[in-house]
């Protein structure tokens, strides 16, 4: 159950960090258009703007599930360096726990938050609902949620490796 569950975990880690990259991208390339639009053709497009924002806001939060699982997230590297093999097993759960409810608020409240959205529409995007850009906070926290567990089940320190 423990290895599926990680399996699970793992493409569910790598299709959050995929789409996070596809987002960075896709603000870059919105980005590049916005000023050569802006600057070159004398021509602003409006909607570059909001689209730019909620590409990063998406970026953020399906990239957060990236650095919850590579344990660089929740950082208590001294009380980690300093505990026993038992006390770090501790830190780590306490930590998780703490990280899992704040992720639990993320989701009701950004469920509730995107439901409420629902008649709002994008400013420059008229036709798209506001409940797409808010969707970000329990999806990226869903996501979050199974890599703080996958953490948890079978922890990797690799901030540890690049700060020393």
């Amino acid at each position: 159950m423990r290895q599926m569950f990680l399996a699970f975990e793992r493409r569910t880690t790598a299709f959050a960090l995929a789409f996070a990259c596809a987002m960075l991208v896709a603000a870059v390339c919105l980005g590049m258009y916005q000023m050569l639009i802006r600057f070159v053709f004398q021509q602003p497009a409006e909607l570059t703007e909001v689209l730019v924002r909620f590409t990063l806001i998406w970026m953020v939060f399906m990239g957060a599930p990236v650095a919850f699982r590579q344990g660089a997230m929740v950082c208590v590297d001294l009380a980690h360096r300093l505990a026993s093999h038992v006390g770090k097993r501790v830190l780590d759960t306490v930590a998780a726990v703490c990280a899992l409810i704040v992720i639990g608020v993320m989701i009701w409240f950004g469920i509730e938050y995107a439901y409420r959205g629902r008649f709002q529409t994008i400013s420059g995007l008229e036709s798209f609902s506001m409940t797409w850009a808010y969707l970000a906070v329990p999806v990226g926290a869903v996501y979050s949620g199974i890599a703080i567990i996958g953490c948890l089940l079978d922890p990797r320190r690799q901030e540890h490796e690049t700060a020393q």
